[in-house]
């Protein structure tokens, strides 16, 4: 598979992956949220939590923008650069980042009453989810580092 067709395929998952995340964040979690408000027992928890899961899709949205510049190198031919590797170690910065204040903020919210123990139970598998993206782009920006000095050392040997 070619480069250019390569970078396609990932800007193009990319791009569905922020549309998916738009309809999602915009249209299903408010729509779940009244649906849960409703009840009765978490009916003044609604905001809180609308809000506190609408700040957690700003990293996510700044890892697709990455993403798309990591997609955009690999067009280029040029996969294996010192820029494509900071760009993973912030990608693994911002998934962490993110979990550690999703996690603050669903034990806060516990603690505050808006929540319910199985909910933050349940947030446990997205903080694994997230800690395990921190981990797997720290890997890929070490490898992704590790080749381009291989690349810049084989560029400088005639």
């Amino acid at each position: 598979m070619k480069q250019s067709h390569l970078a396609l395929w990932l800007k193009g998952i990319l791009g569905g992956t922020g549309v998916c995340g738009a309809a999602v964040y915009a249209y299903l979690l408010p729509f779940w949220g009244q649906e849960l408000a409703a009840g009765g027992a978490l009916s003044g928890s609604y905001w809180p939590w609308l809000i506190f899961l609408w700040l957690t899709a700003l990293p996510c949205y700044a890892v697709l923008v990455y993403g798309w510049k990591i997609a955009g190198e690999i067009e280029r031919d040029n996969s294996f650069c010192y820029k494509n590797a900071r760009r993973l170690q912030r990608v693994a910065a911002l998934a962490a980042g993110d979990t550690v204040f999703f996690f603050a903020g669903n034990l806060l919210l516990l603690a505050l009453g808006r929540s319910h123990p199985g909910v933050a139970f349940l947030s446990c598998l997205v903080v694994f989810a997230g800690i395990a993206v921190s981990v797997a782009a720290t890997v890929t920006s070490h490898l992704v580092y590790k080749a381009a000095a291989l690349r810049e050392e084989n560029e400088l040997t005639i």
